[in-house]
């Protein structure tokens, strides 16, 4: 096992010591941080364009939107045990560990898609105001993001189903895991600088 583990390791190792695949994941953050960055700075721009329509004031429910946002925070634990579980051996504990982690997506999508058609109800559009569409082009990408992350755990599922995610290339969940971690750590800067800080200021 150690041997196929470290032939394995060589086939994708680059010349600075790193397997492709994890060098690659990071690149592909790093530009990502860039676009959350440029959307979040859209919406620091534009959030008090309110066109007279409703405000963060308005519309947010803050109660709601810490829950949703404490399943998503919770869903990086289960990430973690799902990688802890693989590199020890144990296959069907990461399958337990990435549907909890599935799940814990999809239930904070749900809670998007509620809040949205709320927001909806009240008057907040893409085109109600410039606020509006900074808030959904924002919050609408984050949570196309978590989506594809879930579809990312499935098909890791259904891999590891097939007994294609042996322990001795668990690199397979830690990238997906690095990426589901990315899309939490976003979410925590938007939520902060979204709600969080409005609601401070009423």
């Amino acid at each position: 096992m150690a041997v196929e583990t470290e032939a394995h390791a060589e086939e994708h190792a680059t010349s600075l010591g790193i397997d492709n695949r994890k060098l690659a994941i990071w690149a592909f953050l790093g530009s990502e941080c860039m676009f959350f960055g440029a959307l979040i700075a859209t919406y620091l721009l534009f959030h008090t364009h309110l066109n007279n329509g409703p405000g963060p004031r308005d519309v947010y429910n803050i109660p709601f939107t810490s829950v949703s946002s404490f399943v998503l925070l919770m869903s990086s634990l289960t990430m973690v045990l799902a990688l802890a579980a693989i590199q020890k051996g144990d296959e069907r504990g990461l399958r337990v560990w990435l549907l909890a982690t599935a799940f814990l997506g999809m239930t904070f999508i749900s809670g998007q898609v509620y809040e949205f058609t709320e927001f909806f109800k009240e008057g907040l559009t893409l085109k109600t105001s410039p606020f509006g569409s900074a808030f959904f082009m924002l919050t609408g990408f984050h949570g196309a993001h978590v989506t594809i992350g879930i579809l990312m755990l499935l098909s890791l599922f259904q891999l590891s189903r097939m007994g294609k995610v042996p322990p001795s290339d668990s690199l397979k969940v830690e990238l997906v895991g690095l990426y589901w971690h990315f899309v939490d750590v976003v979410w925590i800067v938007i939520f902060t600088v979204v709600y969080l800080i409005p609601a401070a200021k009423k």
